[in-house]
Order: C-alpha cells, then structure tokens, then sequence
C-alpha cells in the first residue's frame, strides 16, 4: 500500500479543526509536534523591538496515497491555508517506506475509497 506524508503547519487554535477535517477525509491519525516557531515572509516585531513568533503545530498525518487528494483538501478548508499569508502552511511527500502499519492498512484496504472510485 502507498503512503504519503502530510505535513501541516497550523496555528494551535486550528489544530483540532485540521485533525478532525483530516480524519473525516479518511486519513487514520497523526502526529502532533506542538509549540513549533516559524517566521513568514514579513518579521512581525513587537515591544522593545523583539520578534513576535507565533506558535504553530506540526501535524504529521499519514495518509493512504489514493486519499491525500481528499484530505489535502479537508485540511486546507479547516485551516483556512489559503486565505493569508499568515495561516500556514501543508505539503505533501512521498514515503518509500514506512512499518508500524499492520492494524491501519487493514482498516484501509475495508473502507471504502474517498476519492469517488
């Protein structure tokens, strides 16, 4: 079965709505990094003239290849990822190999596929 990796920066208020968004898509789960700091394309300095990092998390959602299309789409409305420069961010990348596995793909390979096939 292919994987593909989500990774989603979002800010912490949004984090729930992402995950909850990513599960209903069909992904199984994730990975919450918390507290990450990032800087945009613009420094936001506050009081004495020190930088204002906002904290963001790290959702790592493995997701079943045929799928990331649906879920990419969940998480990009939840997080609103579109609508700022300053809402985050999602990527996808491909994984080549993954373990730890076993319970999931057999949850997968019984569900029906989101993608519309």
């Amino acid at each position: 079965m292919d994987f593909k990796l989500l990774m989603a920066f979002v800010d912490e208020d949004k984090t729930d709505k992402v995950l909850d968004a990513s599960r209903s898509a069909g992904a199984t789960g994730a990975t919450i990094i918390t507290n990450a700091r990032g800087q945009g394309l613009k420094k936001t300095i506050g009081i004495f003239g020190l930088e204002i990092l906002s904290p963001r998390d790290v959702l790592l959602i493995l997701v079943e290849a045929r799928r990331i299309d649906t879920v990419m789409a969940a998480v990009r409305k939840a997080g609103k990822l579109d609508e700022s420069l300053s809402t985050g961010i999602a990527i996808v990348l491909d994984v080549e190999q993954a373990i730890g596995l076993s319970d999931h793909i057999d949850l997968l390979a019984q569900k029906v596929p989101h993608d519309g096939s």
